[in-house]
């Protein structure tokens, strides 16, 4: 806060203190001696030594009745910050595919839904490089042969991390669950969208794979999203060619070397229907920089308004002035009053 004057030039009649100064001082009273022999010896009292007080309160005075005259404020700077937030639901494959290694770190091992889980995890809550979605209503959906919601559009970040580090693979040729659903995954994302009074709502749709089973009509929910306005931005996580999966077959782990099959037309249609992007991770550097750029495009718009808001403090300045006179005034009066 910064102390400012609305009128400043009122300050000029500060100037008047010093005749305020001597007109209080020239109303002194006299006393005429015939001789300085008759004037009291030793040392003055302190009452003589305060015989100026009361002057220079009324000088004060002036000086305060100017400042309080020129209007003294401080601002408070104030902001208002409108955000029109965004509705994201992530739909996440979970399928046995997504045990290969071929999105791991350089010096860690990571399956691939291990590597979308640490990297959706920076991109809710920020990590130095993706600065977080703290305004933006956030779910997940998790899918293989089936899809279900493990959790809603949720502010609750918090709760939302704790909800994707407890998404598991499916076991391989577990029955009725092993598989790829893309249109179930896709179909529940739109609906929990559907429900959201947002008006921006985004669906990001991750899967190594292609559709295996068709229980759900692709087609259909891409017509529900149109419809509903939502953005599609798949992405395909995978390298090119075969990747290396980490299986135990009961003599120890070892690594096989599988086919990476992306159905990456279909892909390309669920984005280019909805208006969204399909983006292709064959690298973790690439799935961070997948979720980079749809960082990048999908953000929140936000509004700023600034305002001051003013404290008047001449009112401060007032009642010193009439305290100060008071004073002024009873210690003349009494303990300081002059002779006649």
């Amino acid at each position: 806060m910064r102390l400012e004057l609305t009128e400043p030039w009122f300050l000029a009649f500060a100037a008047l203190a010093l005749p305020a100064w001597w007109w209080a001082r020239s109303g002194a009273g006299r006393v005429v001696f015939s001789s300085l022999a008759a004037l009291p010896t030793g040392a003055r009292s302190v009452r003589v030594r305060l015989a100026w007080l009361p002057d220079v309160m009324f000088g004060l005075a002036v000086v305060a009745m100017a400042i309080a005259a020129a209007g003294p404020r401080t601002g408070d700077r104030n902001t208002r910050i409108r955000r029109d937030g965004i509705a994201i639901m992530m739909a996440v494959d979970r399928s046995s595919s997504m045990m290969a290694l071929d999105l791991s770190e350089e010096k860690r091992e990571l399956t691939r839904l291990d590597a979308v889980k640490q990297v959706f995890e920076s991109f809710v809550v920020g990590d130095g490089v993706l600065p977080g979605r703290p305004d933006d209503a956030i779910g997940l959906v998790a899918f293989a042969a089936h899809a279900d919601t493990r959790s809603p559009l949720t502010l609750d970040h918090d709760n939302l991390v704790t909800a994707v580090r407890q998404v598991e693979l499916v076991t391989p040729g577990e029955d009725g669950e092993d598989g790829t659903s893309i249109g179930a995954g896709l179909a529940l994302s739109v609906e929990r969208l559907r429900q959201s009074k947002v008006p921006s709502k985004v669906i990001v749709l991750l899967t190594d794979g292609k559709q295996t089973v068709f229980d759900i009509d692709v087609d259909k929910a891409l017509e529900e999203a149109v419809a509903a306005g939502i953005r599609v931005y798949t992405v395909g996580a995978g390298t090119n060619g075969v990747a290396a999966v980490r299986v135990d077959r009961g003599f120890g782990p070892e690594l096989l070397q599988v086919p990476v099959e992306i159905d990456e037309d279909l892909l390309r249609r669920i984005a280019a229907t909805t208006g969204g992007e399909y983006l292709r991770a064959t690298d973790a550097s690439g799935l961070r920089k997948i979720y980079q750029r749809i960082d990048a495009l999908e953000r929140t718009k936000i509004e700023e308004i600034k305002f001051l808001r003013y404290h008047l403090h001449y009112r401060t300045f007032l009642l010193v002035a009439l305290a100060l006179i008071a004073a002024a005034a009873l210690l003349r009066s009494s303990v300081l009053r002059r002779l006649p």
